[in-house]
């Protein structure tokens, strides 16, 4: 019927290309009751590195806009609080409209009164499909110094879009639990009236909370962005368990009241 995408380790950075990087910390508004860092805090941390390596590039006034089509967040070792971690991005492949940018977090574990116990140090590993768009929200070339910058840094210069999780949402009927309602917050949207995604990954988070063998090991989560959510719409989840993953697929009324998918979800364990 369904099935979780096939996991292929994500690239690494080509050896001698210049890379953005910086420090950060846990917030405790981003862990679970296991000291945890969430998907969502993580999808903060994502955003929050974008943005500031955007103002440092030299093409920060030429290409400001950008979207992501799709997040791939590798677990491979869990971050905890308290931690100080470090963000090194970089483009991992690109074409002339999108690149795929890859993130790795690297944290330093340490121990506070109510974390007293040593964990491991974590790691986790990301990549973003994103977009170059026009402030008027069409899909535009990326400049001529945008791609001075990006090229050196891989050698992939031919990127193009595949997907990775199952689109179509499965009959309800064929499933072992029903849909679900998740209720959005005014807080959940950008400025620009899109669904924080964050905000997609709260909903995972929600779902995650009766999967935690997927959480007890190395695991992997993707997230591909199919319609925008806009305020005030109803949303839906189905959701699909396997052996070694969780489906899901975030839906919204379309103009004739239908469910479609908004975004579609996979949770699986690293082999």
């Amino acid at each position: 019927m369904t099935a979780a995408p096939d996991y292929r380790p994500l690239s690494d950075r080509k050896v001698g290309a210049e890379f953005y990087t910086a420090p950060y910390r846990v917030r405790t508004g981003d862990i679970d009751q296991d000291m945890r860092v969430r998907l969502d805090g993580v999808a903060r941390y994502l955003q929050d590195v974008a943005n500031d390596n955007i103002a440092a590039v030299p093409f920060a006034d030429t290409d400001p806009f950008w979207i992501i089509r799709r997040t791939v967040i590798d677990v491979l070792v869990p971050i905890t609080w308290p931690s100080d971690f470090t963000t090194e991005r970089w483009c991992g492949a690109l074409s002339t409209r999108w690149t795929n940018m890859r993130v790795r977090i690297r944290a330093d574990g340490g121990t506070n009164r109510f974390n007293p116990e040593p964990r491991p140090d974590g790691l986790i590993e990301t990549e973003a499909f994103w977009i170059n768009m026009t402030d008027s929200g069409l899909p535009a070339r990326i400049s001529d110094l945008a791609m001075q910058t990006l090229m050196p840094m891989t050698d992939e210069h031919r990127l193009r879009w595949k997907a990775m999780n199952p689109a179509l949402a499965p009959d309800p009927a064929e499933l072992a639990v029903p849909d679900r309602e998740h209720v959005l917050r005014v807080t959940d949207f950008d400025p620009f009236k899109h669904l924080n995604n964050a905000a997609y990954f709260e909903a995972v988070e929600d779902e995650l909370v009766d999967h935690p063998d997927l959480l007890a090991a190395p695991h992997r989560a993707v997230i591909e962005y199919l319609r925008p959510i806009r305020p005030g719409a109803r949303v839906t989840v189905r959701r699909h368990r396997l052996p070694d993953a969780l489906l899901m697929w975030i839906m919204t009324p379309d103009d004739d009241g239908a469910l479609t998918v908004a975004a579609s979800v996979s949770v699986a364990r690293i082999p």
